[in-house]
């Protein structure tokens, strides 16, 4: 029965299409019936045709070199048509039959030509802008690494240590896993001495250094063979295995004792940590955790032959120090009449801790925060080093009027930079981005100017400069396509917003130099373009003294 019936489905089904092919025979057979275009005549097309393929003479060049693209159509328009690259308009020098001659604007970056009439745009090929910034040729991770990269750790020994959530780095993965922590060497290629084995099972946002370990943090729960007995942070040897202690564990009376290996740093949080900084031999965590979190293994379990591992928690929201050990250090921030951590912010933070200097210790704390230990905060404040308030902080009756995604400072200019939700600082107008002095009062010889989007992270270098990323398409109402360089007054930094094209968010800026010993600066974070080119989330750039 079931063959039949698909069978005469499918004969069914053959002639209902040959009854609608001789409909539609039929209907051809008729006269055409004509109608009268009920909008009128559509606008006519330009009739400008350009090679998207074929690139322009010269490929690329400074602000200021003339370049031309081959393109027919254009004689008719040469009066009112308008070049652009990247959105930034050129002076046309000369439009022929066969092509146009324009030069590159102060203020063009790589991107798209395009050629204009009224509101009709035709596009045409790419041109590459030059200035200070290029990618460094000597930086050898050229495959880079396929997740995020959170953050950076020179060791004693001149490597580096690299965490994140990526698990492949130059593509080395298929030789040993490489599960959110890799080492290197300066140059970038790979090191393959680490034993981290099958690594971490979540992401991990920091890595520290004390005396002859390594201490990662982040959100997971193991680490290589270890998959129970780990909340967000553990102890690794310098070799990258975890570190580990033995316990004898009870029986019952009938059996013998053995001996079972646990982490030895023995603590941890309820919730994710974000960041991670060593303060006198002891490791400062903040993060979105409300409680520390610490195991017993040394208890008998009378009526299991099961091993007994105890989960004691603590209160202690957003901020806390740890021993060496792992165990909670209830010298700071912490209430021992409540057996509880200070109340901390009423929404998200984040931090940043100095390390030198006279502010060494102390931690700017900022976010989301409208409250900090029950005190009026406007989304940022300063705790000295034993988790006090800071009174020297001034940000003023208000500080910022709205979140704060990202705060740096620089040690050798001593300011804080600040970007985020706001619109004013202590009443005073400053959209999306802010100098702060050491005080946490604005200064205001830095000027921001118009954005068209948003600003995420921002990062002063040594030399006063000021790299920002974000979702912005203009900055002045120049177009900035998420990657800009500014001045220390606020001003775009003439000679390197060159960059067209970038996607993603940066985890950190970092002075250094290429391997030939030019000034350079290391991008880490998660992005995927940068000057419009495939990226993998770690980027080396060459600061050229001169203009190419």
């Amino acid at each position: 029965m079931y063959y039949k019936g698909s069978y005469n489905m499918k004969k069914m089904t053959i002639a209902a299409a040959f009854a609608a092919f001789l409909m539609l025979a039929g209907g051809c057979s008729k006269k055409e019936e004509v109608f009268n275009e009920p909008y009128g005549q559509g606008k006519s097309a330009l009739g400008i045709v350009i090679n998207t393929t074929q690139a322009p003479v010269p490929e690329s060049g400074n602000p200021g070199v003339e370049v031309s693209i081959k393109a027919t159509g254009l004689v008719p328009y040469k009066d009112k048509l308008i070049l652009r690259i990247n959105g930034e308009q050129a002076v046309v020098k000369e439009v022929t039959e066969t092509g146009i001659k324009a030069v590159v604007p102060d203020n063009a970056s790589s991107g798209v030509i395009s050629v204009s009439v009224d509101d009709k745009v035709v596009f045409g090929p790419i041109f590459k802008v030059t200035g200070y910034l290029s990618v460094d040729p000597t930086f050898r991770a050229t495959n880079g690494a396929n997740g995020a990269v959170y953050q950076r750790l020179v060791t004693d020994d001149g490597k580096i240590m690299l965490v994140g959530s990526f698990n492949n780095y130059d593509n080395r993965a298929a030789i040993k896993p490489i599960n959110r922590i890799v080492r290197t060497f300066q140059d970038g290629s790979y090191d393959a001495s680490l034993r981290s084995g099958k690594g971490a099972n979540g992401l991990l946002t920091r890595i520290i250094a004390l005396p002859g370990k390594f201490v990662v943090a982040g959100s997971f729960n193991g680490y290589d063979q270890r998959t129970e007995n780990i909340s967000n942070i553990t102890m690794l040897n310098t070799n990258g295995s975890i570190d580990t202690m033995g316990v004898k564990t009870f029986r019952r009376p009938t059996q013998t004792d053995t001996i079972k290996y646990f982490p030895k740093f023995n603590g941890g949080t309820d919730g994710g940590i974000s960041q991670m900084y060593e303060q006198n031999g002891k490791v400062l965590i903040t993060g979105s955790f409300r409680y520390y979190v610490s195991r017993r293994y040394d208890r008998p379990n009378k009526y299991e032959t099961r091993d007994t591992v105890i989960l004691d928690s603590t209160e202690i929201r957003q901020i806390a120090r740890l021993n060496a050990d792992g165990t909670l250090d209830k010298s700071y921030r912490f209430n021992t009449a409540t057996n509880s951590g200070l109340p901390g912010g009423n929404g998200n933070i984040q931090s940043y801790m100095h390390k030198e200097g006279a502010l060494a210790g102390k931690l700017l704390v900022y976010g989301a925060f409208t409250k900090f230990d029950n005190t009026t905060a406007g989304y940022i404040t300063r705790l000295n080093p034993d988790g006090t308030v800071d009174p020297t902080f001034n940000p003023g009756g208000t500080g910022a009027d709205f979140k704060i995604n990202n705060a740096s400072y620089n040690a050798l200019t001593k300011r804080y930079i600040i970007t985020g939700s706001f619109r004013s600082y202590n009443g005073k107008s400053s959209e999306y981005i802010a100098m702060l002095n050491e005080d946490g009062t604005l200064d205001p010889t830095f000027v921001p100017k118009k954005v068209e989007g948003s600003l995420a992270d921002s990062k002063q270098l040594n030399n006063g400069l000021i790299v920002v990323t974000g979702g912005f398409k203009t900055y002045g109402g120049v177009i900035r396509n998420g990657f800009m360089i500014l001045e220390k007054t606020g001003a775009l930094a003439v000679g390197y917003n060159s960059t067209g094209i970038f996607n993603g968010w940066l985890g950190d800026v970092i002075d250094t130099q290429t391997e030939d010993g030019k000034p350079a600066i290391l991008l880490i974070g998660s992005f995927d373009r940068f000057d419009n080119e495939p990226v993998n989330n770690i980027l080396r750039l060459v600061i050229n003294k001169e203009k190419p």
